[in-house]
């Protein structure tokens, strides 16, 4: 790993914006420091250290995981992570590339400097920003539903409760090193006392269960918050997560304080009237029997365009993971055909809570016209437009900051 010279003084490198303090361990990008896990600054700095060759996944294993065996995603995450830290994406490659079956390496050239403080600015490297709560371990329970499902509940950070309602695929643990769902688990923990669980079905909770319907994730939803006794909460729904949560909330209107909805729609595919939605279902059903798990089969391939048409190959190939280690393929369509037929829309005038309604203008998953809906139905409704493609909004897209400061001053 990089050392510190033998005068003392320490190397900084510089490449376009960019700049990295071997000795502060800091990373800065147009002169404002970049806050990175412990983890990824050591990857990042052993990929500097050999950037005269490719170095493959068994060198990285041993440098940085000190020889311990971990998944695929687990070393895509961390990539990734550079990648945005620098401002790089799996797609350009300007800065680290992907070598197919071989490993990566770092490609920018490089200005070496040995100086404690950055010599291509005139003032020191201003101080990382504070750690996030989530680097202290999540505290993962479980508790039992009324026909005896066992379900898993994540806790972490502190501050006003927010629950995370479980939505289609989900695992308490390994959504921590999703490049897709890591970022938004960061930034809520950092706010808020997050309490997060897996669907009866997936994740950690059990997978072998009688009924997988839409009023068992609603019961499950409350057996959730009366296990963790809460009296009123936040909730946050995402895609159907969002039809649980207003149900939940319809049904106990003095345990809800305010829900967050995103991509989210009150009625499921079979239930919009719509010949070109059944299909749509029907299509996705028979594809995720034969495809699933499988980052090469045409369902992958639907699913990506789908779900995250700006997605870059790491978070594809994650995504990819994450379906074999949350659940069967026969789960899959179980949770998916309950989502299909979800119809909520006569609850909604019921719901009195504050309602934070956002959704992306171009989602391929939940039509836009599905969220306008939703939001015109409830009485108590803001509905903000997210200038984004897809279903899940990605940490390096413009609409992630819109998204971010409207949860924020929404829950405040």
């Amino acid at each position: 790993m990089l050392q510190r010279g033998s005068s003392g003084l320490c190397v900084i490198f510089r490449f376009g914006d960019c700049t990295v303090d071997t000795s502060l361990r800091e990373v800065c990008r147009a002169g404002k420091a970049v806050h990175v896990e412990p983890q990824v600054f050591d990857l990042l700095a052993f990929l500097i250290e050999h950037r005269d060759r490719v170095v493959s996944k068994d060198d990285i294993l041993n440098a940085i995981w000190e020889g311990r065996i971990v998944s695929e995603a687990a070393l895509s995450s961390r990539i990734n992570a550079i990648r945005r830290a620098l401002g790089d994406t799996g797609e350009e490659q300007r800065l680290i590339r992907t070598f197919s079956r071989r490993g990566f390496r770092f490609v920018a050239e490089l200005e070496e400097g040995s100086q404690r403080t950055d010599p291509f600015r005139e003032k020191p490297a201003p101080p990382l920003e504070k750690k996030s709560p989530y680097e202290a371990k999540q505290t993962i329970t479980f508790c039992t539903t009324a026909d005896g499902v066992h379900l898993a509940v994540a806790r972490v950070g502190s501050g006003p409760t927010l629950v995370k309602v479980a939505n289609w695929l989900s695992h308490v643990e390994y959504d921590w090193q999703s490049p897709i769902w890591s970022d938004f688990n960061h930034h809520l923990a950092e706010r808020y006392r997050l309490i997060r669980y897996d669907a009866r079905g997936n994740g950690l909770s059990d997978w072998t269960v009688d009924e997988i319907s839409f009023e068992a994730f609603v019961r499950d939803l409350g057996t959730v918050i009366d296990a963790q006794k809460l009296e009123r909460v936040s909730l946050l729904g995402i895609s159907q997560g969002a039809a649980v949560a207003l149900a939940y909330a319809a049904q106990h209107p003095d345990r809800v304080d305010k829900l967050v909805l995103h991509g989210g729609y009150a009625r499921g595919r079979n239930r919009r009237g719509s010949a070109a939605d059944r299909d749509q279902a029907h299509l996705f059903l028979t594809l995720m029997r034969q495809g699933w798990g499988d980052e090469h089969s045409v369902f992958m391939k639907f699913f990506s365009a789908a779900y995250l048409p700006d997605g870059t190959p790491e978070q594809i190939r994650w995504y990819t993971d994450l379906q074999r280690v949350a659940t069967t393929a026969e789960n899959a369509v179980r949770i998916r055909h309950a989502c299909d037929e979800i119809d909520i829309l006569d609850l909604l005038g019921k719901v009195d809570a504050p309602v934070l309604v956002l959704h992306s203008r171009h989602d391929n998953v939940v039509p836009f016209d599905q969220g306008r809906l939703l939001a015109a139905s409830l009485p108590n409704a803001r509905f903000v437009t997210l200038e984004s493609h897809n279903h899940i909004i990605l940490p390096e897209e413009p609409a992630w900051r819109t998204f971010t400061e409207e949860i924020d001053a929404f829950l405040a």
